[in-house]
């Protein structure tokens, strides 16, 4: 087991409520980049990649087959990467509403740690 560059952590059931609704393999693919996301100390774009535009937000990427996953997060003092929500990846471009729940989400989050 190599050493952790940062940890992943859910906040509240955001992301468990995408995650139990994926297939098997998607799950397993999912944890498998989590992983990745934990371990690696430079994680390339193709897993991890900050949102344009964003206050600190960025998409964990997953894609299995043809299917592509996001997962958003946040970074929490550096090394603590937080899981808010995720979808499936239907076109180009991100839903607008998916961003605006995670900001909503990263509002919570940071407002319940004051």
């Amino acid at each position: 087991m190599s050493q952790k560059h940062r940890t992943v952590t859910f906040y509240k059931d955001y992301f468990h409520q995408f995650f139990v609704q994926q297939r098997d393999k998607v799950q397993a693919k999912i944890i498998w980049t989590l992983d990745l996301v934990e371990q690696l100390e430079r994680v390339p774009e193709t897993y991890l990649k900050h949102l344009e535009g964003t206050d600190g937000l960025y998409e964990i990427r997953v894609q299995l087959a043809s299917d592509i996953f996001r997962i958003f997060c946040f970074f929490d003092e550096g090394k603590l990467v937080v899981l808010a929500n995720g979808f499936q990846k239907k076109s180009q471009k991100t839903p607008k509403a998916e961003i605006e729940k995670v900001l909503k989400i990263k509002q919570e989050y940071e407002h319940e740690k004051r």
